[in-house]
């Protein structure tokens, strides 16, 4: 007898089989489908299968293509047994995949037991049978009985079957579960009941294919559903995927879908049947969400709660509470909007995130009435209450900006007020990135968010009011005695670093008792308001100045040039604050003040002997009739000698006691003129010729050195067209330049107004020194430039002195170097000099230039040079400085005479 396996997906078919084969004393076995009965087969060896040919999962033909692809199973004896009407067709399509046998349902019990006796080539012949007329009643009754029962097993099992599909249906539709089957070729072979349902469709409008089932997933999830699915045929792999779906009511849905081989189901082309499990994961989508922003907000506030226990400044407080939404939360963007208590007007004082400019199109206000005063912001504030949008595409109240908002990626916002003291005192601007972005718990964390903030704003602003009464004083809002000793220390030591002078200035308002005690400690009050007020309005800094005692104030001025420069700053500006009256009640009163000034470092290198000496300098001042006393009364005599000297200075112009000498440059070897230098000189009726260094330096300290210069360069242009117009042989005249004019952005306009005065060759050159040339190389080689456009000559003077390049000596446009007197008057006594001379003028002549040497007056001198080829000298030696008519005269004479300078 034979083992034969029986697969059938119909179970009634199973037992009939069953039942004949085993009365035929055969051994049966039962599969519902080919993937058991496979493995079956692999396990127990049966001698024959007989195997529908339509079942789920994988067909007959599909199943002995299985079988006949694994050597050790793969001569195993198959019978068809099927319902297929197409019988040629059935026993074709069987002989291609290697069975001879095909039956036909229903099938005869003989014909069936005589096709397995056949196959298993059993040489005793079939006539088994009590079949057909002569079959046994007793043993067919025990057929029947044992078919009735196996029939009612089925009955059971097919109840059962119900119950667990009812329960299995249920189950789908409570978790929203449904699956479908395709075809290689994408179509959909089979789907649950549950399938349209979860897209809310009737099943005759079900779509056919994948390819119908793109059309109603969202476009932007196409792409990615596609690959995905390309990338499973190809691996032949699980793929899991997530998209958007729109149902038939137009709702979007978020669905998951896993797709994976249904095994053994390759046809001859090698392509599978895909078994795909479908999920509507919507709800669980917005839980994750939702989670997922009130996370966010969590993160925001433990980020804030630890940012308000350290922060002691509004505007880190801002700045870093904007950050940290960001940051933390996700949002796109944030901003402050702080609100002026007295004109209820705001402004947007901090921001974090895109840098779109969004905030330029805030406009933010707690007052009624006004055009912005319905926008978001301004409504959170006027209202105390959040102003929520969670799809700025359809909010009116955005309507201005929509469109700038939408472009820059922002979804939705949420305006929160920050309350103090039951009043709007700023405003927290949130942007998201999505529509829905503030539900209801998020808004319940977000106004937490707010409070906290406010409550740390709170703070802050109360540590700042004692930090301030500590610090300030409350009457005119300046820096009280403690900080300007933090501050004039802070001062001290950038000044050391710099070693720069510093100067603290200590002013005592005169008569203020008597004011006080005339009008009353009120319009005293007001009237040191007032001086503080103008005192704040002549200094750079207000942080300068301090109100130090009941009438005295003090003022830290760094920097300091010079202190004659010091005093008419302070004289400038004692005039803005004090030349004109104060208005108390309906009186106006002038009012005047005594100063102490202390220096640094002369006068002390700390705040408090600073401060000292210029109590005692006020102190000084005070008992005497100066109005302005420095602590050294050497300094206070040194100033006033200045000061007064510049007041001469001054009228000096305007008197015509200028006058300019004329010094010749000659011929080293043929000691003819070539040249002189023009050098002013100064004839005062008091003190007659003062010595150039006096009164040169202090002119270039005040600025007089512009007008001075521009009347020097105007004088050398006029005489040299006297010269002409006498007729004499004209020499060039050099005239000096200092820093002060070069460095004016006009100074090339100055020289050409000064040379409209002459003739049409005006015959005048420039001299800047050395050092000059270097402060700023760039703007000089310009001016340099256009000076030489004008037919002007440039020498270097006192060249040897200074640190110049000769990279950028060789790009000015220069014609003279004069080389400094001091290498001129001991290159005889010193062989290094000498040296230096020679180079310099070797240097010189490499770049086509001519040498001056300046402060010859030896004749030893004047031979050496004449050695060494210099080209021109000046000094004693050849002439001294002389007024414009000796000059004349010595002009004349030597072209009367054409005779060397030997004897001038």
């Amino acid at each position: 007898m034979a083992k034969v396996l029986i697969v059938d997906d119909e179970a009634l078919n199973r037992i009939l089989a069953s039942a004949v084969l085993t009365n035929a004393g055969h051994q049966a076995v039962e599969a519902a489908d080919a993937i058991e009965a496979l493995a079956i087969v692999r396990a127990d060896r049966p001698d024959l299968v007989i195997c529908d040919i339509a079942m789920p999962t994988m067909d007959g033909y599909a199943f002995v293509r299985q079988l006949r692809a694994e050597p050790e199973i793969a001569r195993t004896e198959v019978i068809f047994y099927s319902a297929i009407f197409l019988e040629s067709e059935a026993r074709d399509l069987a002989r291609s995949c290697g069975v001879s046998h095909v039956l036909m349902k229903p099938c005869d019990p003989q014909e069936l037991l005589g096709t397995v006796h056949q196959v298993l080539g059993d040489a005793t012949p079939f006539d088994a049978g009590p079949i057909g007329s002569e079959f046994d009643r007793e043993h067919l009754r025990l057929v029947t009985d044992k078919l009735v029962a196996k029939a009612g097993e089925l009955e059971r099992a097919n109840q059962r079957l119900s119950a667990l599909t009812g329960a299995l249906h249920h189950a789908q539709t409570t978790a929203k579960l449904a699956h479908v089957v395709t075809r290689p070729d994408g179509s959909f072979e089979d789907w649950s009941e549950t399938l349209p349902q979860l897209i809310g469709m009737t099943p005759a409008d079900m779509p056919k294919s994948t390819r119908e089932w793109l059309d109603i997933l969202h476009p932007d999830d196409r792409e990615t559903f596609r690959n995905m699915s390309i990338a499973a045929g190809a691996s032949g792999m699980r793929i899991d995927v997530e998209y958007r779906l729109r149902r038939a009511d137009d709702a979007w849905v978020n669905m998951r879908q896993a797709i994976e081989p249904i095994p053994g189901t390759a046809g001859p082309d090698g392509k599978m049947r895909w078994f795909c499990t479908l999920q509507d994961v919507t709800e669980q989508k917005k839980v994750e969400t939702k989670v997922k922003r009130l996370n966010r907000v969590y993160a925001v506030l433990s980020g804030i709660n630890s940012l308000i226990v350290r922060v002691r400044d509004r505007e880190e407080l801002f700045r870093e509470a904007c950050r940290i939404a960001v940051d933390a939360g996700a949002f796109r963007m944030a901003w402050i909007g702080v609100i002026d208590p007295q004109t209820l007007d705001g402004k947007v004082v901090a921001t974090h995130g895109e840098a779109d400019g969004h905030e330029l199109y805030i406009r933010l206000t707690a007052r009624d009435g006004m055009p912005e005063s319905d926008r978001p912001a301004s409504r959170a504030a006027r209202s105390r209450a959040p102003v929520i949008c969670n799809d700025i595409g359809t909010e009116p109240l955005v309507e201005p900006m929509r469109d700038e908002l939408l472009a820059r990626g922002h979804k939705s916002f949420a305006c929160l007020p920050l309350l103090l003291g039951g009043k709007a005192a700023a405003v927290l601007g949130l942007l998201a990135g999505e529509i829905g972005a503030f539900d209801d718990d998020e808004t319940r964390l977000l106004l937490e968010l707010a409070g906290d903030i406010a409550f740390a704003l709170d703070h802050i602003e109360k540590e700042e009011k004692l930090n301030y009464l500590a610090y300030y004083d409350s009457l005119t809002g300046l820096a009280n005695n403690t900080l300007l000793h933090e501050r004039l220390e802070q001062y001290i030591s950038a000044a050391g670093a710099e070693q720069q002078k510093l100067a603290l200035v200590l002013i005592d308002v005169e008569r203020f008792k008597t004011i006080n005690d005339t009008f009353g400690r009120h319009m005293g009050d007001v009237l040191l308001q007032q001086v503080a007020e103008r005192l704040i309005g002549c200094v750079q800094d207000r942080k300068q100045l301090a109100r130090v005692g009941a009438d005295h104030f003090a003022v830290v001025v760094p920097g300091v040039q010079s202190e004659g420069e010091l005093v008419r700053m302070l004289d400038d500006k004692f005039r803005q604050c004090f030349q004109a009256p104060y208005r108390m009640a309906d009186t106006d009163l002038r009012i005047s003040a005594k100063v102490g000034i202390a220096l640094y470092p002369n006068d002390g290198v700390t705040a408090e002997t600073l401060y000292r000496n210029a109590e005692a300098a006020l102190k000084k001042a005070k008992a005497s009739s100066e109005g302005v006393l420095f602590y050294s009364p050497r300094m206070t005599e040194a100033v006033a000698q200045k000061l007064a000297l510049e007041n001469k200075l001054r009228q000096a112009l305007e008197n015509e006691e200028f006058l300019l000498y004329y010094q010749p440059k000659v011929d080293v070897r043929t000691r003819r003129i070539e040249g002189v230098e023009a050098l002013i000189r100064w004839s005062n009726p008091e003190l007659g010729l003062v010595p150039p260094l006096q009164f040169i330096p202090l002119m270039e300290e005040t600025g007089l050195i512009l007008d001075v210069g521009a009347w020097a360069l105007r004088r050398a242009v006029l005489d040299h067209k006297h010269w002409l117009e006498e007729g004499l042989s004209t020499p060039r005249i050099a005239v000096n330049v200092s820093a002060v004019q070069l460095r004016k952005h006009d100074f090339v306009d100055t020289v050409l107004d000064a040379l409209k005065l002459g003739a049409a060759s005006p015959g005048i050159d420039i001299e800047i020194t050395e050092s000059l040339i270097m402060e700023d190389i760039q703007g000089t080689i310009e001016k340099l430039h256009a000076l030489r456009t004008l037919g002007i000559d440039i020498s270097i003077d006192d060249f040897g002195t200074g640190y110049s390049s000769l990279a950028y000596l060789a790009k000015l446009p220069v014609q003279v170097l004069k080389i400094d007197r001091a290498f001129i008057s001991t290159m005889l006594t010193s062989a290094d000099n000498m040296s230096l001379v020679s180079m310099m003028i070797g240097l010189a002549h490499a770049l086509r230039l001519k040498v001056v040497a300046e402060g010859v007056e030896v004749e030893e001198e004047a031979k050496m040079l004449n050695l060494l080829r210099c080209d021109q000298m000046q000094g004693y030696l050849v002439g001294k400085p002389v007024p414009f008519e000796a000059m004349s005269a010595l002009i004349r004479n030597a072209a009367k005479r054409s005779t060397v300078w030997a004897d001038l």
